[in-house]
């Protein structure tokens, strides 16, 4: 199965800072049995501090500051709320 785009948004927030979320459908793998690619990421001053991804052979992780850790995928929408909360997280924790 070719993947298929289901969401991609690129946005700056009121601080300037870029919200991007990419997610497509693909045939379901050992890698991605939930038949998602993701790449969720926010980034302050041309640096990645919050990401969301599966990479190639990564699994599902989740980027938080110099931070990695595994991610558990259930749905999109979880995936779109929890990575907005951690951007909210991040700048009440790093004031303008």
């Amino acid at each position: 199965m070719k993947a298929t785009l289901v969401n991609h948004v690129k946005v700056r927030d009121e601080r300037g800072n870029i919200v991007e979320t990419r997610m497509w459908r693909v045939s379901s793998t050992l890698d991605k049995p939930h038949g998602y690619k993701y790449s969720l990421v926010y980034i302050v001053d041309g640096v990645r501090v919050i990401g969301y991804d599966n990479g190639e052979s990564q699994g599902d992780h989740r980027h938080f500051g110099d931070k990695q850790q595994p991610y558990i995928f259930t749905t999109l929408k979880q995936l779109a709320g929890e990575f907005l909360a951690d951007v909210e997280t991040w700048k009440k924790d790093h004031p303008p």
